[in-house]
Formats: C-alpha cells, sequence, structure tokens
C-alpha cells in the first residue's frame, strides 16, 4: 500500500502547536480522531502502543523525518496522519537533526507483517531529498498530497503494492 493510498488532505497537518515528539504524536492522533478514523474511546490506548515503540527505540530517523506507528487491534486498516510542523521540533533521531516531516502510522496488530513493505516503501520516499524539500514547502494539505501522489507515480522511486 503506498502512502497516497491512506493519507488524505484532511489527515495532513501544516503547522503545528506541539514543541516535543510526545505533543506531536498526540496532536497527530487528536488529527485522527477529529476526522473520524479512529474512535475517541481508543485514544489512549494507541497513545500507548505508539508511546511504547518510541521507548523502545525512536523513529526520529534522519534528514528530519519522525515516522511514529505502532500497532493496535483498535484499527482494522492502516492509518497515518502527516504534520509538517513550521518548526522542526526535537525527535531523538539517530543523524540528531529535529523533525520536520512527522508521519504517523497506525497498523492493524493482526496485518503488521503485510504492512512491513508498506513501512519500507514509506521510508524508500521519505529517503529522497528532493521529495522531503517539496513535501516542507508545501503550503496547504492538498499541495502536499500532489507532492506525494507525483512521486508515488514515478515508477523507478519505488513500488510496493501488496500482492493479495
Amino acid at each position: 500500500m503506498r502512502l497516497g493510498e491512506f493519507l488524505r488532505d484532511d489527515l495532513i497537518k501544516i503547522g503545528m502547536d506541539a514543541q516535543n515528539k510526545h505533543e506531536a504524536i498526540e496532536e497527530l492522533i487528536d488529527l485522527l480522531i477529529s476526522e473520524h478514523d479512529i474512535r475517541m474511546r481508543d485514544r489512549a490506548e494507541i497513545l500507548r502502543v505508539v508511546m511504547e515503540r518510541e521507548k523502545s527505540m525512536s523513529t526520529g530517523i534522519e534528514h528530519g523525518v519522525a515516522i511514529p506507528h505502532g500497532t493496535t487491534d483498535a484499527v482494522d486498516e492502516i492509518i497515518g496522519a502527516l504534520a509538517i510542523p513550521e518548526a522542526p521540533i526535537p525527535f531523538e533521531s539517530c543523524d540528531g537533526e529535529p523533525s520536520s516531516l512527522i508521519l504517523l502510522l497506525i497498523i492493524p496488530r493482526a496485518k503488521f507483517k503485510a504492512h512491513v513493505k508498506t513501512l519500507a516503501g514509506v521510508a524508500k520516499l521519505m529517503s529522497d531529498p528532493q521529495f522531503r524539500q517539496d513535501l516542507r514547502n508545501s503550503k496547504t494539505p492538498q499541495d502536499a498530497m500532489n507532492t506525494i501522489h507525483a512521486y508515488e507515480s514515478k515508477e523507478f522511486l519505488y513500488d510496493f503494492r501488496q500482492k493479495t
């Protein structure tokens, strides 16, 4: 599954109030709740699984990208939300850079193995410096989605569609 297949403009936040990774994760979970992708009653569980994953190893990768994620039985399909904060947020990344692209992924526990390719494909997409720059330059959620679709349509980048 490609990023553009489960991410929508209403799940993209340009600018954030968050000052740290915990607040950023909460803000993205609240966005998923407000857009009815997760239920309010599942908020605590989803926050718990994502923060447990963060405790085991930070999901701040490199080049200003963070991909916090967690697995739970509270969702049936992979869901995600993207933030492009005005000021980068410290995320304890391996290169020490704060994150200016934060993609929260919530993955169904029963389908985690099936979505390993999705995670790998998202990480590969985020490894493209021009993609990251174009995404950071998005002024609106629609701009961000257009950028995602444009890069995902380039066959040479990657193809990680699930074969089911």
